[in-house]
C-alpha cells in the first residue's frame, strides 16, 4: 500500500488507478471492516490524525479530482463526504523521499511519462491534503537499507 504525499498529477495512469484502489483500501481498513492491512505503517498518519475518516476521504477526493481531469472513470460514489479542516503534516524529507521513488518507478515503466510529467529539476507538489515543514522521511516510511 502506497498512499502518496506528492501530488496524484505525476502518477502515470497505472499509478493512479493503483492509489485509487489502495486509498480505498486504506478506508476500509480505517472504518474496521478488515482484517488484513490493520498495522499498515502507511496509516499510522491517518490514525494521528484527529478525523481519520474525514481525512482519508479528503485524500481521495483529490485523487478523484485528478481522475476527471484525465477523463477517467472512477466511481464518484465511492468519494465520501468530503470535510475540509485540519490538514495533515509531512515532511520534506519524505517528499522528497517519494520524488525519487516515483521517478526510479516511472523510469521502468513509463520512461515518456517520466520525462513529460517528472523533470529531474522539478520540485514536486504535495498531494492538497498536506501541509509540508522541514524535516527528515517519516519513520514509518520502509526505507530501503
Amino acid at each position: 500500500m502506497r498512499l502518496w504525499t506528492v501530488h496524484p498529477k505525476y502518477l502515470d495512469p497505472k499509478g493512479l488507478v493503483a492509489l485509487w484502489r489502495e486509498a480505498l483500501l486504506a478506508r476500509t481498513v480505517l472504518r474496521g471492516e478488515t482484517v488484513g492491512y490493520r498495522q499498515h505503517p502507511q496509516l499510522s498518519r491517518f490514525r494521528a490524525h484527529p478525523a481519520p475518516l474525514q481525512a482519508i476521504d479528503a485524500y481521495l477526493s483529490v485523487v478523484f479530482a485528478e481522475s476527471v481531469i484525465r477523463g477517467y472513470a472512477f466511481d464518484s460514489r465511492k468519494v465520501g463526504t468530503v470535510w475540509v479542516g485540519n490538514p495533515m503534516v509531512a515532511t520534506t524529507g519524505q517528499l522528497a523521499y517519494e520524488w525519487g521513488h516515483l521517478r526510479k518507478k516511472l523510469a521502468v515503466r513509463s520512461q515518456e511519462w517520466l520525462q513529460q510529467r517528472c523533470p529531474l529539476n522539478d520540485r514536486p507538489e504535495a498531494h492538497p491534503l498536506f501541509t509540508l515543514i522541514d524535516g527528515p522521511v517519516e519513520p514509518w516510511e520502509s526505507v530501503p537499507r
